[in-house]
């Protein structure tokens, strides 16, 4: 314990008593959601197994939906005698503090309407600009320079690393709903260990962009079809050092963007097939999550999902059943994708690379590229002004002739 400020011992051998302690133990956490789970389990909820911070009872209409973090609580029902008998149970057991519709939570805006829900991050986005002093600086049109390779000892090591560290994960927390830094962050954070000027340089970019439009985020309509569509690429060799390739993948449930990736392949990757391939496979493994996920909360999805790739032999050596020479180095992935195709999970279909929606997670684009990856995705500034006006009636001399 340390003595509060301003406290003015007026014995030696004064001491303080310590009536209440929370958080105290490093297991207090662990025990909190422990009691809170058997809680809600006790009055028949169910905890996802998907996505152990979920619980849901009911079926039909009277669904309702609740998601923890921490002590931090989402509660969900198109039932609203549902959520104020949870919410008395709750305040009964534990003495909750109920802040109503949702508005802001974990730094994440929400605002819901007729048309359906829109989720941005402005106000942590402007908190970052502030604390990096970039609130007036010049925008930027992308959030990184088309065809820029970063690589590790190239440039001057920063003396103080930790500023690049606490810049690079902030960033990362803005991921959650901005896809269109995915990439961007994704070859960043490859240099926390030790940053350069070059890497400083490259995270100011992102600043750049971000003050563009910092409040870009994602809409979700009311009214879309519950059919799982996805987009799978990469990019072949990318990384100079270790010439691993990335990942790329987006996962639309509707219209609407649920679930997307910007990850450096764990191997290297003989072909532009392979890479393809093992980008596919981590696809499929997405879906299968997200579909578990669907159907804890009570949304049955009937059809397979599609699923788009732009390598004809990639889609080739998924649908072939017989394993040839060349694909023995990939005949664990090769099983994931083929038992779900087989199974009728998914779809597979080619398409071109012009139409490749994932393109933006494999790679920088170019400025008009750039801008067709964002309508794809569905991303909208939610703060933008509505370009409308008042147009006020003149007199024509038409007008003052009929007078």
């Amino acid at each position: 314990m340390v003595l509060p400020p301003g406290f003015e011992c007026e014995k030696p051998k004064q001491v303080c008593r310590l009536l209440r302690s929370l958080y105290g133990l490093k297991q207090a956490s662990r025990q909190w959601n422990a009691k809170l789970s058997s809680a809600l389990i006790h009055i028949s909820f169910s905890q996802s197994q998907a996505n152990p911070s979920l619980f849901t009872k009911g079926d039909g209409n009277s669904v309702i939906a609740l998601l923890v973090y921490v002590d931090d609580i989402l509660v969900a029902s198109s039932n609203m005698s549902l959520i104020t008998s949870l919410k008395q149970f709750l305040d009964s057991t534990f003495r909750i503090k109920d802040l109503g519709p949702l508005g802001y939570f974990l730094g994440i805006e929400a605002h819901m309407g007729k048309d359906g829900l829109s989720l941005c991050q402005r106000k942590y986005a402007l908190e970052i600009l502030e604390e990096a002093g970039f609130l007036e600086c010049k925008p930027a049109a992308t959030p990184m320079i088309p065809g820029l390779k970063l690589v590790h000892k190239e440039g001057t090591l920063l003396s103080d690393a930790s500023m690049y560290r606490r810049l690079i994960g902030r960033l990362l927390y803005l991921t959650a709903t901005r896809p269109d830094i995915a990439y961007a962050l994704q070859q960043l954070s490859q240099f926390v260990d030790a940053p350069t000027d070059i890497h400083l340089t490259a995270a100011h970019r992102v600043l750049r962009y971000i003050k563009a439009s910092p409040g870009q985020g994602l809409i979700y309509p009311s009214q879309t079809r519950l059919h799982i569509k996805a987009f799978s690429d990469s990019d072949w060799a990318a990384c100079n050092e270790t010439r691993k390739s990335v990942t790329g993948f987006c996962i639309f449930l509707g219209s609407s963007l649920i679930s997307w990736r910007s990850k450096k392949q764990a191997t290297v990757s003989r072909s532009s097939s392979e890479a393809e391939y093992r980008a596919l496979a981590a696809t499929v493994c997405e879906i299968q999550w997200l579909t578990y996920l669907l159907h804890d909360l009570k949304v049955s999805v009937t059809k397979p999902a599609v699923l788009f790739c732009d390598s004809k032999s990639a889609v080739a050596i998924a649908e072939n059943y017989v394993f040839h020479e060349r694909t023995k180095h990939i005949e664990i992935d090769c099983h994931v994708v083929r038992e779900k195709v087989t199974k009728g999970l998914i779809k597979l279909l080619s398409v071109s690379t012009k139409n490749q929606t994932a393109d933006g997670f494999t790679k920088p684009l170019p400025t008009s590229l750039f801008h067709c990856f964002i309508n794809k995705l569905g991303i909208q500034n939610l703060y933008a002004p509505a370009y409308r006006g008042v147009l006020e009636k003149t007199n024509t001399p038409s007008d003052e002739i009929k007078k």
